[in-house]
């Protein structure tokens, strides 16, 4: 009887021992797979943490917060609203038109501004609304000090874009958001996003130039331009009048009036056959269009219009520019690929800064090129344009001088049409 019993506790002791071992080698499974499992998400909230951090690092498409963006959201569709009623009698069946009238565009911003905002619009000689503001921001951030400013931009197409600069005491960043009207009548967002602002400056003349951070070699194979130029203090009238009036029609790029040097006594190196494209629409108020099939321009049509500008005769055109004497015609061909290679300094605006009246009746005008692509410079080459006004408003120019050995700074001029020999010197 004992034996027995010796042996079924025996047997039990086994089993119980077994039963536990069976239970802590699945207890141990368990806490394992846990630590494994737990192992594993740290990995990815790792890998995700450090995928975040990169991109800041980068600086662009940064993470914006919830609030932030409905914030932007909100403020954008409700300037649209705003304004809505001065686009309406513009609006038809099918959308807005691609360009609003100027007064409609200033009587946008100004609506926008009368809270307060500092608004400009998209237009190179724009004053902007309350600058005051946001010359305060650009003061107090170039001195450390933290805060946040917003502005908004109304284009002629009738969409807004609003930007908040937001200072944090070492870094500066910019929210930018846009909205639009589509067809059914109503403002919609095209974008939001955040950047980092990777250098900047204001200048003495009171523009806020700043580089963007961008994607950068190797990730991208090609140049991403993040310069951003933006007038802060008010651009005086006159010169604003003058700017309009002598120096955006032809500025610098298919022609070299204003980025060569030259006077009446040395004017065989302008590009006639370049400027002409530029006068007319100065004149005429479009641009040139030649008739279908039309090989050249007339040789009356394309001298009366020169001579208008310059104080050159048609003997002399006929010397310096390329002339079709067989067809009495003037070579012209449309600016492309093929005869032009674009330049950053090419898109800059001509800006008059100062105006001096000689004693002999003439005018000069300093002019600053302003170039926001790449370059982001509020005066690339500044240079002395001499022009003659006549009592009826009209002008010619009469001399163009870049200061300061300036013109070593840009790129060479390329000649549309090839260059021609003349008394005066080569063109090759």
């Amino acid at each position: 009887m004992k034996k027995r019993i010796l042996i079924i506790m025996l047997l039990c002791s086994t089993f119980l021992s077994a039963c536990k071992k069976n239970g802590e080698r699945e207890t141990n499974a368990f806490d394992e797979k846990t630590k494994e499992m737990n192992f594993m998400d740290n990995d990815e909230r790792i890998s995700e943490q450090s995928e975040v951090e990169k991109q800041i690092e980068k600086g662009y498409d940064l993470p914006l917060d919830k609030k932030a963006r409905e914030e932007a959201e909100s403020d954008c569709i409700e300037k649209m609203e705003l304004i809505s009623e001065l686009y309406l009698p513009f609006y038809n069946e099918d959308r807005y038109p691609d360009t609003l009238p100027d007064n409609i565009i200033w009587q946008a911003s100004e609506k926008i501004a009368e809270s307060g905002n500092c608004v400009t619009f998209s237009e190179p000689y724009a004053n902007m609304e309350h600058y005051e503001k946001f010359e305060e921001f650009l003061d107090s951030s170039g001195l450390g000090k933290p805060g946040s400013m917003l502005v908004y931009t109304v284009h002629f197409n009738g969409s807004i874009s609003r930007e908040k600069y937001i200072y944090d005491g070492s870094h500066m960043y910019v929210v930018k958001a846009n909205a639009l009207w589509n067809d059914d009548n109503k403002s919609i967002m095209t974008y939001i996003s955040n950047t980092r602002i990777k250098e900047w400056r204001y200048t003495e003349k009171g523009w806020f130039c700043y580089k963007l951070c961008v994607p950068e070699y190797p990730e991208v194979t090609e140049v991403v331009d993040g310069s951003c130029l933006i007038r802060v203090k008010p651009m005086a009238d006159e010169n604003r009048k003058m700017s309009k009036q002598c120096v955006f029609g032809v500025a610098y790029q298919g022609n070299n009036l204003l980025c060569s040097n030259w006077d009446t006594e040395h004017m065989a190196d302008l590009d006639y056959n370049g400027m002409y494209e530029y006068f007319h629409e100065m004149k005429y108020g479009e641009k040139f269009q030649p008739e279908e099939n039309q090989e050249g321009i007339p040789k009356e049509q394309f001298e009366n219009l020169i001579m208008e500008y310059l104080p050159v005769t048609e003997r002399e055109i006929q010397k310096y520019a390329v002339f079709d004497e067989e067809n009495q015609s003037y070579v012209w061909e449309r600016i492309g690929c093929f005869n032009y290679a674009p330049t950053f300094f090419g898109t800059s605006v001509p800006e008059v800064t100062h105006i001096r009246e000689n004693e002999d009746g003439t005018v000069t005008l300093t002019v600053d090129a302003v170039c926001q692509m790449i370059l982001c410079d509020d005066a690339v080459i500044t240079h002395e344009l001499t022009v003659q006004f006549a009592e009826d408003g009209s002008f010619q120019y009469l001399g163009n001088k870049i200061l300061d050995d300036g013109i070593s700074n840009i790129p060479e001029y390329q000649y549309r049409i090839g260059k021609k020999e003349t008394e005066q010197g080569i063109r090759e």
